[in-house]
């Protein structure tokens, strides 16, 4: 075996059942670019960024992950249509076909770890057959000093093999691409699908398993900055609802883009970088992530301005899920290491498809558990396979299908966060649609979005009255700077009052049949936040 690169002297493929032909471990940021282009493989932009096709999955495929049902996950695990089961010796078996693909094979190996609080760091290595799945891997997970790849030993592998295709006949896996995680030999297996954010993801799933189960820590699917007073916020919501473009913020620091731990003194984030949507993406809209795409950063699926390489954002062709990969120190105002210290607000984000919502509203302590249980919103066009427009759904924690614990075991301590800290303000933010459900009314402005959550953190809404919502109960600000008091009253920009009744009512048994399945483990005070009939219709 060939070997190039920095390593530690004792790190070996070998011991991991792969006896590949070159392994090129470490590589830099431009040498793995170089090496992309060489192969044919990906294009630089006019602005230096690495541009590539993921091929058949532009999206993860929740349906194909797999979770190892062992000691260590029988009796934790939350089994059913989220996590699903896979035998031991079925994925024993998988693992040695998939190492036998790579047999005589060049790869990228990287050293890597996750969580920036020192007392979670959880080292990952990476091992790739392409190299600018490797550089993705580089901008999304912590970086490692060169004297710590020195003497750095992994907790987690993943084994990333596109080309490899299974075989449910033979495999055990539902079609030809899987991403399977085994606690016990803690390896995350992926095959079939060169999507770069199911090895994302995938660490993310283990980080929400052995951070509430083993060190009672909030894992939490949200971005998070920090002001220069030091006040933290965070920002939760499913891919689209502005986790990203919200957080993003030039007089904030960033924390980090997706994925945060809260513990007893400090919210931390688990990676390295930020994997953006850019669909639309303009230098007007969204500066920051705009001048993020630059010499080390990755484009996914994205195409060109006829006869250049300037990239056309605008187009949605090959998929609405248009991603960018970039190291968080491409972010101007980026706090390097990543963490700060208890939340001042907390923001959820809702794409809400129905215009029910208001743009913003306050949250009681039972709201926000309640809410957080439900994590409404609407699935975006091409976050996952098959989704090409807006779905109402309800996912838990605003993350469900990335908790292998049962959700309740969050939401349990969140309430604990809450209760210890009285002050924490939330607020439930409506990025979705307004003056009528998709399709008749309009998505909500960017602009006026930035301003009321710009307003509840400078606390220009904590003395302004408030009017509970008829059927929801969430407490509606009746001014914010910057934003027309209409706005503020959703139905009031429904010409068709009557049908705002009718469809908020309609929203609210959604929520009350979701919860069905987690009431038998709430309290009666988040129960008493559910929806309610019209008071004042």
């Amino acid at each position: 075996m060939q070997e190039i690169g920095k390593k530690n002297p004792s790190a070996n493929l070998a011991g991991i059942g792969l006896n590949v032909a070159i392994a090129n471990w470490n590589l830099s940021s431009e040498a793995l670019t170089q090496k992309t282009i060489e192969l044919g493989q990906g294009v630089l932009n006019d602005t230096g960024a690495l541009c590539v096709s993921t091929g058949k999955f532009t999206g993860r495929s929740p349906k194909d992950k797999f979770t190892v049902k062992d000691a260590i996950t029988e009796h934790s695990v939350d089994w059913g249509d989220v996590n699903i089961p896979f035998a031991p010796e079925a994925f024993d078996k998988l693992y040695d076909r998939v190492c036998k693909h790579l047999e005589g094979k060049e790869v990228w190996v990287r050293d890597a770890y996750a969580c920036a609080d020192p007392k979670y760091r959880l080292n990952i290595r990476v091992i790739n057959e392409t190299p600018w799945a490797n550089l993705f891997c580089n901008d999304l997970f912590l970086r490692p000093t060169d004297a710590e790849i020195d003497t750095q030993t992994p907790d987690w592998h993943i084994i990333q093999a596109p080309s490899f295709e299974a075989d449910p006949a033979i495999d055990g896996t539902r079609q030809g691409n899987f991403t399977i995680v085994n606690f016990t030999r803690r390896v995350i297996l992926i095959g079939g699908s060169a999507y770069t954010g199911e090895m994302k993801k995938g660490i993310f799933g283990v980080l929400n398993f052995v951070l509430p189960h083993d060190h009672k820590v909030l894992s939490m699917h949200c971005s998070a900055n920090e002001g220069k007073d030091g006040d933290v916020a965070l920002f939760f919501g499913l891919s689209g609802t502005g986790k990203t473009t919200l957080s993003a913020d030039a007089n904030r620091a960033l924390i980090g883009d997706d994925e945060h731990g809260w513990s007893d003194d400090s919210v931390f984030n688990f990676e390295g970088g930020c994997y953006a949507k850019c669909i639309d993406l303009s230098a007007e809209k969204e500066p920051e992530i705009f001048a993020a795409v630059k010499p080390g950063a990755l484009l996914e699926n994205i195409t060109f301005l006829p006869g250049t390489s300037t990239v056309n954002y605008a187009d949605g062709s090959i998929t609405e899920n248009t991603r960018a990969a970039y190291p968080i120190f491409h972010i101007a105002n980026a706090k390097e290491p990543s963490y700060g210290g208890e939340p001042k607000n907390i923001f959820f984000l809702t794409c809400d498809a129905f215009g029910i919502l208001p743009p913003i509203s306050k949250l009681t302590k039972e709201q926000a558990m309640y809410h957080f249980i439900s994590g409404y919103t609407a699935k975006v066009a091409g976050t996952e396979v098959g989704v090409t427009e807006p779905q109402t759904t309800f996912s838990a924690c605003f993350g469900r299908v990335f908790l292998p614990l049962h959700p309740a075991k969050y939401a349990e301590l969140l309430g604990q966060k809450l209760e210890a800290h009285p002050n924490i303000n939330v607020w439930l933010v409506n990025t979705g649609w307004s003056g009528g459900a998709y399709g008749v009314g309009n998505r909500m402005k960017l602009s006026l979005t930035r301003a009321m959550i710009t307003a509840a953190m400078k606390g220009e809404l904590d003395n302004v009255e408030y009017v509970p919502h008829d059927v929801f109960g969430v407490l509606k600000p009746q001014s914010c700077p910057g934003v027309p008091n209409e706005l503020l009253n959703p139905r009031e920009t429904w010409a068709d009052k009557e049908a705002y009744d009718k469809k908020a009512l309609e929203l609210g048994a959604l929520f009350n049949k979701n919860f069905e399945k987690y009431a038998d483990q709430a309290s009666d005070a988040i129960k008493s936040a559910a929806p309610k009939g019209l008071v004042n219709a």
